[in-house]
């Protein structure tokens, strides 16, 4: 069993934030079943690389405001790194580093040739206009032109930037290369060499294991009550393909709060509602209810897709699903890992099931390098197919070790890159 004792750099780390820490300790709980030497288990404990910059904005009306920017690449032992950039009032060096960390776990429990990266800006979108928030993304390129680049780190979407803020990246780092470069992101207008089927996939990834849980666990998925927390590309997408699969979805929600009807909700007539208001404030088709009272309903499974810290030491106990799925990254905390074990509700972590989007972002990736592109159907049965086998690997460990899903799949990812590094030996 590999050692955790505290090395120099743990007493005093700049990323030290509560989901960095919960990062770490999840990391912690699966070395022992990782089976790894104790140097491995050191150096992926830290992130290798993290970037702070400051970016100036000239306002509409003439003012000039700097905002903080991070980037942090936590593994390239895989390859090159590949993560999202989110814009958000929350953005910090801690929640990145967090995110990134996660995101090497991802890739490597997918296999694919990717280590993890994370970044983003500390800003509110909804006080930018257009045009600055086109000026912000464009000078955040220039100020990351060293740090990113198709071999090196790839940026794709996430929290407040989407295919739009991609198309900016590419251009702004296409103009000062001065040549064409798609591939330095994924997430981009189909238009500019963007994938089909990359919006969905994050959440058809959720589904397609949602799926596989079900019938690990003796059931079939059509029929299932479903809780779905959170509306946007994730959440809305999962709250589709579950109605699309025959799952009566009984509750969403979003920033505005939640929508619960026991029947089963309209899931299309929710999204032709909030394509027309911008959210589902307002809609009175069935009964309102609070975010905390959403995840305290019962149902068979709870798909948590909004964002960290949603199940907590405070509300655990409380969860009433038989089925916990994670769409969001780091939505459950430690000690309410632990509850939901004890009560004996498995979770299907954020690293596998919420790994369809950086799954599809690897195929846009290889698309661009080749400049030859799939169709629909051939991306969503590649795409099973590398959710199946992670999924199928997780729970043959889970079974052979007698430990969690998330427990499992932490350990299967640290193996991947455990054998990548000890092959390449720590330089020098």
């Amino acid at each position: 069993m590999a050692s955790l004792e505290a090395s120099p750099l743990d007493q005093r780390l700049e990323w030290d934030t509560p989901l960095f820490l919960m990062a770490r300790a999840q990391f912690e709980q699966a070395v022992p079943h990782a089976d790894v030497p104790d140097e491995i288990v050191e150096r992926l404990s830290f992130p290798e690389r993290a970037v702070i910059v400051s970016v100036p904005l000239r306002r509409d009306d003439g003012s000039i405001q700097v905002f903080p920017g991070y980037r942090v690449q936590h593994s390239t032992v895989l390859g090159p790194t590949k993560g999202g950039l989110r814009y958000d009032p929350e953005v910090s060096l801690g929640e990145c580093a967090a995110l990134a960390t996660w995101m090497t776990w991802k890739c490597a429990l997918l296999r694919l040739p990717y280590g993890g990266a994370k970044g983003g800006i500390r800003v509110d979108v909804r006080s930018l206009s257009r045009t600055e928030l086109e000026k912000l993304t464009r000078r955040f390129t220039s100020e990351l032109i060293r740090e990113i680049g198709p071999h090196t780190d790839i940026p794709a979407p996430d929290m407040a930037t989407n295919d739009q803020t991609m198309a900016w990246i590419m251009d702004t780092y296409s103009v000062q290369k001065g040549y064409v470069v798609p591939e330095v992101v994924t997430g981009k207008p189909i238009s500019i060499g963007g994938s089909v089927f990359r919006r969905e996939a994050t959440g058809a990834g959720v589904v397609m294991v949602t799926d596989q849980a079900c019938t690990r666990l003796g059931r079939t998925l059509p029929g299932q009550r479903c809780v779905v927390q959170g509306f946007g590309n994730v959440g809305g997408v999962a709250a589709s393909e579950l109605h699309d699969r025959g799952a009566i979805v009984v509750a969403v929600s979003d920033i505005s709060g939640g929508l619960h009807n026991e029947a089963g909700l309209d899931v299309p007539e929710l999204h032709a509602y909030v394509a027309e208001h911008g959210s589902l404030e307002g809609y009175d088709r069935c009964e309102r209810i609070t975010n905390e009272e959403l995840l305290e309903l019962p149902c068979d499974i709870l798909v948590l897709a909004a964002r960290e810290d949603q199940v907590t030491a405070a509300n655990a106990a409380k969860v009433r699903a038989s089925l916990v799925v994670e769409g969001a990254n780091g939505p459950t905390t430690i000690e309410a890992d632990a509850i939901l074990a004890d009560r004996g509700i498995p979770v299907v972590p954020d690293i596998l099931a919420n790994a369809g989007g950086v799954t599809v972002s690897y195929f846009e990736w290889v698309q661009d390098l080749g400049r030859l592109f799939w169709d629909r159907e051939e991306i969503r049965r590649k795409l099973s197919d590398k959710m199946s086998d992670a999924f199928d690997r997780v729970y043959a460990l889970a079974d052979e070790k007698r430990i969690t899903l998330r427990q499992a799949a932490m350990a299967a990812a640290i193996r991947e890159v455990s054998g990548a590094l000890e092959a390449r030996g720590i330089y020098p």
